[in-house]
């Protein structure tokens, strides 16, 4: 089964997620585009190095290279949803970037 993939998109239409993506480096936007056609091959059993679950409902897409980008999604109504994108500059996931995430899965939920 192929998943459908789509960008979570705010009360004001901004696709936040692909326009994070579009200001990175053309390298960078290739391998995010392998990871994500790993991730509607596989869907949730996409694991290490790829992917990494978060939290009960939220994991990261995992992008490495010269810059270390995270892209934290979910699964809803056999779909996955990005949620959220940044660039990793710590070990650990800042609890402030999954927040954002839940926040709008919550959102999601609402629909």
């Amino acid at each position: 089964m192929a998943w459908n993939i789509y960008f979570f998109q705010t009360a004001r239409g901004e696709k936040v997620v692909k326009e994070f993506i579009k200001n990175l480096e053309g390298k960078t936007i290739g391998k995010i585009s392998h990871n994500l056609d790993l991730l509607k091959i596989h869907g949730p059993f996409l694991g290490m190095p790829y992917s990494k679950k978060l939290t009960k409902e939220i994991s990261e897409l995992r992008i490495r290279g010269r810059e270390e980008i995270r892209i934290l999604y979910t699964f809803s109504k056999n779909s996955i949803y990005l949620l959220h994108a940044f660039k990793k500059k710590t070990q650990k996931t800042p609890k402030k970037e999954i927040k954002i995430a839940e926040e709008r899965k919550n959102i999601l939920d609402t629909i």
